[in-house]
């Protein structure tokens, strides 16, 4: 891919990585041309960067893969294997990025579309939005880390009843749920996420990076171990730039500014 069709599907604005997932192109199916540049995109994350936002640019945010070139295929098992490897090298540098992830979750989100929604930190979407696995309808069974990421929002029994029900979601249902974040205007909803991904760009961009550490290690580790982190983690970040500078606005009484602090 040339630097230029790259640019097409990857920019950064204001401190925010958008990538664009899905295009109007194969009626807003996962554009891998987008995968691809995302992930290249993350792998090489700027200072400049305090935040993502993942966006489709059509009806949808993402209607799933391309079934149509699953039909096509020569090799449909082969296909699907190379889609599967590219989708998920980006899902795991997404899931490595240390600057929250904001989705702008508009129509549909299916598939592998909503395996993305439910990595993002924060997923915005509005009362039209619909999620749904779309496996069982093809007879295919998940990837994008659904089977992962599903089961801690929801929990497993829920889970299993989402995936193997192929159950349509709908927006209130997503959020009562925990994943989608909250509701706005369907016209709002691309507005609105990159309002909030520019917010958290410029926040505390070490602090930020604790929290979702933080947030990672917790599935795993005990009460008393996450406390020995959390108690590590807050006495270093007193003494990192944006700690400092956070307390000292806050005796001050002035909004902190956390431009280009560590």
């Amino acid at each position: 891919m040339t630097s230029t069709e790259q640019a097409d599907y990857v920019a950064t604005v204001d401190g925010v990585l958008q990538i664009t997932i899905a295009t109007t192109a194969n009626g807003t199916s996962m554009d891998f041309a987008g995968i691809t540049a995302g992930t290249a995109a993350l792998g090489s994350l700027g200072a400049d960067v305090g935040a993502v936002l993942l966006r489709g640019t059509g009806a949808n945010f993402c209607a799933g893969g391309n079934v149509r070139g699953f039909a096509a295929a020569a090799d449909r098992s082969a296909h699907i294997h190379g889609l599967a490897t590219d989708l998920h090298e980006f899902v795991r540098a997404l899931d490595a990025t240390p600057v929250p992830v904001v989705a702008a979750v508009q129509g549909w989100a299916a598939g592998a579309g909503m395996s993305l929604v439910c990595l993002a930190d924060i997923a915005l979407g509005g009362p039209g939005t619909k999620l749904r696995p779309a496996y069982p309808g093809i007879g295919l069974s998940p990837d994008g880390g659904m089977s992962w990421t599903l089961p801690r929002l929801v929990g497993a029994g829920r889970a299993r009843e989402i995936l193997l029900t192929d159950a349509v979601l709908d927006a209130d249902e997503a959020v009562r749920l925990g994943i989608l974040s909250r509701l706005v205007p369907d016209a709002d909803i691309a507005d609105e996420a990159q309002r909030l991904a520019r917010t958290l760009a410029s926040g505390p961009r070490s602090t930020h990076a604790r929290i979702k550490t933080l947030l990672r290690e917790s599935g795993s580790a005990t009460l008393s171990d996450q406390l020995d982190r959390e108690r590590d983690d807050i006495a270093a970040a007193a003494n990192s730039p944006a700690g400092r500078e956070g307390v000292d606005a806050f005796v001050a009484k002035r909004k902190p500014d956390y431009t280009g602090l560590a």
